[in-house]
Parts: structure tokens; sequence; C-alpha cells
């Protein structure tokens, strides 16, 4: 997929009331008071910081894809945008009050690394805030139930990290963090726009050599005919964790 039409989805998913819903939430978990330094980890195309930056706070984003950066500060001049890995922070210890990463450490080799990260980096009382789904529980609907569980699962191991946000509490805990709370909220997409996050499954199933071509292409025919008679249906439950740096 180009950047393009990358970031195309991305931001159809970003309006999505589901997810509106939960970037809400993670910025009242984040429990943001006026003035403080906050980063968004794996910050995309920005909405999440102007978003933060519009309470209040005084977010920095950061991201891994530096194509992602510039079209972050094109969007959103005046706010702060900087290209860093999750795992090697460009802050000073305990230099911030808020950490929030979503759907960022599933494509991390070692979350743990991160985590420490996040702790270094926290002031004592600051707030943790991990968004995340977890690869092997999609549900799409199909003709092919058994063919479906197989692509699923071949597509999440695919990942660097499927299981992360499953492990969001036991890496808050190994890391230090106080006051863990665990929530989920199911995203629910079915219209036809968010066909390529469907066809992607088969697709890196057969990257995997998980499936044949044909089996491949005749799957991606049913959901791309369901898209068209409003009969996609795909669910990715959301797993939210916060916590306190004592």
């Amino acid at each position: 997929m180009s950047n393009q039409s990358l970031f195309a989805l991305l931001d159809r998913v970003d309006r999505h009331p589901d997810q509106e819903a939960l970037r809400a939430r993670s910025y009242e978990l984040l429990a943001l008071a006026a003035g403080s330094r906050v980063v968004d980890v794996g910050c995309g195309l920005g909405l999440a910081v102007a978003e933060m930056a519009a309470l209040g706070a005084r977010p920095i984003g950061l991201d891994v894809d530096g194509h992602a950066v510039a079209v972050a500060r094109s969007r959103h001049p005046g706010l702060e945008f900087r290209q860093a890995d999750a795992c090697d922070l460009p802050f000073e210890d305990g230099e911030l009050a808020g950490y929030r990463a979503d759907k960022v450490y599933h494509g991390l080799a070692d979350p743990a690394r991160a985590v420490a990260e996040a702790w270094r980096v926290l002031a004592p009382g600051g707030r943790i805030v991990l968004l995340g789904q977890d690869w092997d529980t999609f549900v799409v609907d199909s003709d092919d139930p058994a063919l479906t569980r197989v692509m699923v699962r071949a597509r999440a191991d695919t990942v660097p990290s499927p299981h992360a946000a499953r492990r969001h509490r036991t890496l808050l805990l190994d890391a230090g963090f106080a006051d863990i709370t665990v929530e989920v909220r199911t995203g629910i997409f079915t219209d036809g726009s968010f066909l390529p996050m469907v066809t992607g499954i088969a697709e890196g199933a057969y990257a995997a050599g998980a499936v044949t071509r044909g089996q491949a292409d005749d799957w991606i025919a049913e959901q791309t005919g369901r898209a068209r008679r409003d009969r996609l249906f795909l669910a990715v439950p959301m797993f939210l964790a916060a916590a306190r740096r004592p």
C-alpha cells in the first residue's frame, strides 16, 4: 500500500465514531492538566496531538515514519512533531507528565523496552496510556469461517508483537507502574471504505504462505461483494490500559 493510500485509510479510521470515542477516553485517562507536557508516541498524522493541544496540554508528537511526521507538521503548523523511535525517546529523565501510545506496541520487537523508556521519561505521578489491537482477535463475517480463522492467525503472525495489547497490564506491572486499569472498546467497521482493512488480512496470509493465491482471491472477492451489498463486518477489540508512575 502506498503512503497516500495508507494515510487515506488512517484518516477514515480516525474519523470513525468508535475511534473518536477511544481517543477521547485516552485523554481522560491521561488526566491532562493545562500546560502539561505529554508525548504521543506513534503520532501518525498528528490528530491526537492537535486534540490534546486543544484541551490545553503541551503535546509532542513522535513517529518513526518521517513521511507521517512531515504530513503532521503540514496539517498542524505550530505544534511540535519529531521523528523518533519508541525505544529511544528524545527526552530527559522525568521530563514529561504524560505518555500516550496508540496502535504502536504491536509493531515493536521489544515492547518491554518501550515501556521502560516511558518510565524513564515520566515524572513521578506521570500518567501512561497504551491503546492497541490484539491481532488474533479480529472478527470478520465470512462464508468460510474456517479459512477466515486461518487467515487471521497467519496475518497476526506477520506482526512483530501481535499480542502486545493483551500484555499491556503485565508490561506495566513489570516496569513498576501502579494503579493500572484495563478497558476494552470494540470498533465495528461496516462501511465499504474499510474494505482494505479486511483484504489486507488475506494478502498478509498469502504472503506468509498460509493460503494459496486462489484461496486469497476467492475470499477477497467474497468480501468485496459484501462491501458492495452493505454486508461487510469487521470487529476489532481495542485494549486500553492506563497507569501511574509512582
